[in-house]
Formats: structure tokens, sequence, C-alpha cells
């Protein structure tokens, strides 16, 4: 099929002989006026176009013919505009091309000069398109390793550029499974510290009685099995970034030297006086509410304020539209591959389920349902049942107990009123028509978590 191009010119005669002079190379489509010329070019989006700049209601002066020009650009800033006017004063020729114009042409206009320019208009028109695809291929689908073209997660990708580049501390909120890990090695990435070391630990996996120790390291001999020194994580992560996992977990004797830490650059090993200087930036996470810890006593209100300078909010699978299936397919690409099915697809079924499934594991569980289901799928396709959400069937249904049934539907409601109201308890409740305490013992009937 050949490339398309759009002439817009007042003159019938001129149209026509350009129409046949140049078909045999193009699809040429005609315009006689401005709104003709918008008209057609917003239906068929032809890369090149010929414009005449002297165009009714004004076909003695450029204006109306710049208009146009302007209106094509703004649709389709790539498009290239040849301008090929009787109107060839120097005046007309800068406003023109200053106006975003490609090229300018005074008529009468030399034939072969003019099959020469369009060949190179289509042809630096295509390359620019192929490089503006693939950029957005680039940017928009991966960011550092993650995945996503939703509007939510290029709005963190914009803050990740402007946090990385400073060197403040970092609190990332997010439920479980949204990608604080790779949130934080992103920052990282993209720091001035990004040839430095990226330690990470999460505080709710280290027993409180060594946690001291693997922060800040300790002395020989200054305890029980310490037979020699030893460095701490803040001390190996210099020069780099060390990330705090579940930064709400952190026992409260802990928190007092890390706020030390934070505000005066230094620590002391466990059993050790010496004054130890590290450059590390950190960066802390959690999926807890904070805020409602710091009302309990369980975190320093202090070191909140020091850790959250800048608040990074990670928007849950559920509120990213269209992600769901970007991701499902990054994640059913890498499988397939690792498994030697690249032929796998998702059905129609499985394309369904994961649009309409309310992903309370996040990323994670979509990443553990489709790494199985690549395992488990027969034939090409993957299906529903293949990443366990298949629907209920009528007889599925028809075989519930009526407690099952009620239970099903309180914990869609409670789930439902939970995420509408960020996990507070009370506005949940409240919504639900039911008292506090009652709501709590449903959730732990149900075993709901609060996020």
């Amino acid at each position: 099929m050949n490339p398309k191009l759009l002439i817009v010119d007042d003159d019938e005669d001129i149209r026509t002989q350009m129409k046949w002079a140049l078909s045999k190379e193009y699809e040429v489509l005609l315009a006689e006026d401005r709104a003709g010329a918008v008209s057609a070019f917003t239906t068929s989006r032809p890369a090149v176009v010929m414009l005449d700049l002297g165009l009714p209601p004004h076909p003695n002066a450029p204006d109306e013919g710049l208009a146009a020009l302007s209106e094509l650009l703004a649709i389709d800033r790539l498009t290239k505009v040849i301008i090929v006017s009787g109107q060839g004063e120097k005046e007309n020729t800068l406003q023109a091309v200053g106006a975003g114009a490609y090229d300018f042409l005074t008529k009468p206009v030399e034939i072969g000069e003019l099959k020469l320019l369009l060949r190179r208009a289509f042809h630096v028109a295509s390359l620019e398109r192929e490089y503006a695809q693939l950029q957005h291929g680039l940017l928009a689908d991966t960011f550092e390793g993650m995945v996503g073209t939703s509007r939510p997660m290029q709005d963190l990708y914009g803050v990740i550029r402007k946090v990385a580049t400073s060197s403040a501390p970092v609190l990332i909120l997010g439920e479980s499974g949204t990608g604080k890990e790779m949130t934080a090695l992103a920052i990282h990435r993209r720091s001035q510290c990004k040839t430095g070391p990226f330690v990470a630990i999460n505080c709710n996996a280290i027993p409180e009685s060594l946690m001291e120790s693997e922060l800040f390291g300790h002395e020989k001999g200054s305890f029980t099995g310490a037979s020699m020194q030893r460095k701490g994580l803040i001390e190996s992560a210099a020069g780099g970034t060390l990330f705090l996992d579940e930064i709400g977990e952190l026992p409260l004797p802990i928190q007092v030297k890390l706020l030390r830490f934070l505000q005066e650059r230094t620590f002391q090993r466990v059993g050790g006086r010496q004054e130890i200087q590290s450059d590390v930036r950190i960066v802390a996470a959690t999926n807890a509410d904070l805020k409602e810890t710091i009302k309990s006593g369980g975190f320093r209100e202090d070191l909140y304020f020091r850790l959250a300078v800048v608040v990074l909010n990670l928007p849950p699978l559920r509120d990213r539209g269209e992600d769901v299936q970007v991701v499902a397919r990054d994640f059913l690409k890498r499988y397939a591959a690792q498994n030697g099915r690249g032929e796998l697809s998702f059905g129609p079924d499985a394309v369904r389920a994961l649009s309409r499934y309310q992903w309370p594991g996040n990323v994670r569980e979509l990443q553990n349902r489709v790494q199985r289901a690549v395992i488990m799928a027969d034939g090409g396709r993957i299906s529903a049942a293949d990443l366990e959400l298949a629907e209920l069937t009528g007889e599925d249904r028809a075989a519930m107990s009526l407690k099952e049934a009620r239970e099903q539907v309180e914990r869609t409601l409670i789930e439902q009123s939970l995420r509408r109201h960020r996990g507070r308890i009370s506005a949940a409740a409240q919504d639900l028509g039911v008292s506090r305490p009652t709501l709590y013992e449903l959730m732990q009937k149900l075993g709901i978590q609060r996020e």
C-alpha cells in the first residue's frame, strides 16, 4: 500500500495536476481549505502534507495557511508539512518554518525537485515514528525493571526521577506485594550513589536480640558468641543505599539509635566507643499505618519525620487499570521462555478473569498465579482455571452451603469497604452499619487482614 499524502490547495487545477503526477507513488488525499484539511488529516493521518498558504477565505494572505499548519501539527507533531505556495516572500518562509514546517517550495514547482523532497520527508517521518515507538516501549512499559503504563505508575516514575537526585531519606508506603523493594532499587539506580552497594533488610525477619548488631555491627567480645569484629549493614552500605523494609517492626531501642544516626550521621558498633561515619542513604518501607502505630506507642514520631522527608505511595494493582494485562503478559513471556513454552498465550476467559479479580496480593500474587499457570496449562492457551481464577458455575453456587455463601458476601463487602476507606476501621464499620467490635470479630473470623 502506498503511503498517504495530503495536498491542500484552493486551486482545483493544481490539485488535479499534483494528483496525476504523484498518484503512482502515493495515496493522494485532497482538500481545498483549512477545515477540509483538518478533517482529512484527522481521518487518514498522512505522514506528509503539501500545504498552500493562500487558502480561502483569505487566498491573498498567508494567515489561513499558517493557521492550518498549526492545527495539523497540534494533532500530530511528527507530521512533515511542506509549504507549497505562490506567496514566496522571505517573511512567509521564515514564519512557516518557525511554526514547524518541514520545508518550503515556491510555485511553480518543479516536479522532479518535489518528488525528491517528498521521498526525503517520508523517509525522515518513518525514522522519527520508529524512534518514538521504541522510546514509548522503553519508557512507558518499563522503568528500572518496573512494568506499567497506567497514570498512577507514570506519576510514580516521575516522582522517583525527582527523588533520586537528592540524598534525602525516603519512606515508601504500599500494600504487600506492590513492589516496595523494586521502587527502592529504582531510586538507588537513578541516584548519584548508583555505583555503591544496595543493601536490603527486612526488619520483621531479624530477631530483636540480633537487630542492633545486624544494623550497626559489633566489636569482638561485646556479647557471647562475638568472636570477632563485624561490620553492620549501615557500615557495609556506605556510599550506597540501605533499604529498611517493614520499618514499623523495628524495636523501639533500635529506633532510638537509628534516629541518632540520621541526625548526626555517626554511630557506634555494639560494645564499641568509636564514632563511625557512614554516608549511606536510608530508604524505608512499610505496609502498616505508621501514624496509627505512633499513636499506640509502637513507633517514634521523631523518627517518622526523619524517615518521611519524601513519602511515596505505591498504587495497589486493582487501581492500575490495564496494567494488570500488561504485567501479566510480561510474567507470561518470562516464565514461558524459562519453561520452553514460548507459544503460550492467555485465553479469553483468562483475560476476563485477570481484569475482574481484585488482586489482594497485588503484583506478587499475579506473579505467583502466572508462574503456576505456565506449568499447569495444557495446550497453547492459559485458562482462568489454570490461574485458579475460574468463576463459579451455577452448579458450584448451588452446592455452596448457606453459611459459605453468607461468608463469601460478607468478605466481599468488608474488603470493598476497607479499600474505600483506606483501612480505617471506624469509617468502614459506619459504612457497613455495624459497630467497631463487630467488624473486628468479622474480620478475624473471615481471615481478613487490615492493610
